[in-house]
Parts: structure tokens; C-alpha cells; sequence
């Protein structure tokens, strides 16, 4: 079956170009111009979104504010941004909301594809099946478990977003090994880590240490080596 995506997207012209530019690709599209429409999709849908396509300015208000609503009912289905900003505070806001990635317009058709790509691959089946293989991560009062994408803190289950849930597979995996920003982004983002800045990994480290940290602003699981990248203190 293929992928279900959701594009949420009110410039009538970029909307078709997009929708056209996925369908050619292999994806099925439901497409939507307002929020109110999106909202209705997800709650409202037979089949369940894969990823969702979202423009940050919509009509009736913010994809940010979207994107916050959704995970606030612990909705984890990847969302990548498009919006014509491209200041750092914009970016860094998406992601800290929990959005997987964030595009600026106007944007290249070949950067975007990658792009969705690479975040479906973090989700895919692909990724599910090489887990299944891996044993349970243990470390203090934390347990990983690959094959169901769980997280257990003290026997409590703690909501992770997949990028989240690679970051700390990948640190766990390697205790106590210094690991670059850019070996982080290429483990992560493969080879479309070149579309990446690295301020996407600092921001998710913080994410996941407000998840796991007893105190996030004093971190003893995720460690800052200053000046050469972070490392896992298991």
C-alpha cells in the first residue's frame, strides 16, 4: 500500500505543484487549505496519515499551533514544515513543537523529495524490521526497546517521536563514546544530512533530555563534550 500523506497547504498554485510532484512519486495525497480541514482529516480519517505536509501561515491560523495540538494528544505521525521563514527562531520553534523537519519556500522539488524520504525512512518499515532484530537497551532506570519504537523510564512508557527515538537508540548503542554532530546527522539523516543543519540535532538532544534527564538544565545520561559533539553516560 502506499504511503498516505497529508498537505495542508493554502497557495492554491504550490498546492497543486506539490500534490502532483507526491502523486507522481507513488503517494497517495489527501489535500487540504485550512486547518479546520486538516483537524477533520486526522480525527476523521479510515486510514491513518503516514506523514503531514504543513505550511506554517494558514487562513484560520498556525501549523505551529497544529503541530502542538497533536502531540499534545500524543498524535506521533512525522510532520515537516514549509513556510517562507527561514529565520533560526522560526526553526528552532518547529522542531522544539516536534515537527521532524522544516522547508523554506521557495524550495527546490529535488530537496523536498529527499526530504519527505528521509523522514518516512526514520518510520518505515525498513527501519521497524532491522530493530526487530536488536535486543532491549538498558541503562539505569531506562529501557529501549527497538522492536516496538518504547521507551520505559522508572516502568512508565515516555512518548517519543521517531527522530527522538533514533537519537537515543544511537547514543545507548555506543555508551560513553564521543559522537559528532555531523556523525550524529549522517547516522540520522543518511545521505540527506547534507539538507540538514546541524542545529537540528542540539535542538533534539534538548527534546530528549526534558524526556529522560531527572533535571534536563543538569543532564547525567546525555553529556555535552564541548567543542567535539555528545556522548551517552551509561
Amino acid at each position: 500500500m502506499n504511503r498516505h500523506l497529508l498537505l495542508v497547504e493554502d497557495d492554491a498554485a504550490l498546492h497543486r505543484g506539490i500534490e502532483f510532484t507526491l502523486k507522481q512519486e507513488g503517494f497517495d495525497v489527501t489535500g487540504v487549505y485550512k486547518l479546520a480541514e486538516a483537524r477533520s482529516a486526522v480525527a476523521g480519517g479510515e486510514r491513518a496519515f503516514d506523514l503531514i505536509v504543513l505550511d506554517v501561515q494558514l487562513p484560520d491560523g498556525s501549523g505551529f499551533d497544529f503541530c502542538a495540538e497533536l502531540r499534545a494528544s500524543r498524535n506521533e505521525t512525522p510532520i515537516v514544515f514549509l513556510t517562507a521563514s527561514d529565520t533560526e527562531l522560526d526553526v528552532v520553534r518547529g522542531l522544539d513543537l516536534g515537527g521532524d523537519d522544516y522547508i523554506t519556500k521557495p524550495f527546490r522539488l529535488r530537496e523536498f523529495l529527499s526530504r519527505i524520504h528521509a523522514v518516512l525512512r526514520r518510520r518505515g518499515p525498513g527501519t521497524d524490521a532491522r530493530a526487530a532484530d536488536e535486543p532491549v537497551l538498558s541503562s539505569g532506570n531506562l529501557r529501549l526497546h527497538p522492536a516496538e519504537m518504547r521507551l520505559l523510564k522508572d516502568g512508565s512508557e515516555v512518548t517519543l517521536s521517531v527522530t527522538e527515538f533514533r537519537l537515543l537508540s544511537l547514543l545507548m548503542a555506543h555508551p560513553r563514546a564521543v559522537l559528532s554532530k555531523e556523525q550524529i546527522l549522517r547516522q540520522l539523516w543518511q545521505h540527506d544530512g547534507a539538507f540538514i543543519d546541524d542545529n537540528t540535532v542540539a535542538v533534539n538532544v534538548r527534546r530528549l533530555r526534558e524526556k529522560i534527564e531527572d533535571d534536563p538544565q543538569q543532564p547525567q545520561k546525555i553529556l555535552t563534550v564541548r567543542g567535539a559533539g555528545y556522548k551517552w553516560n551509561g
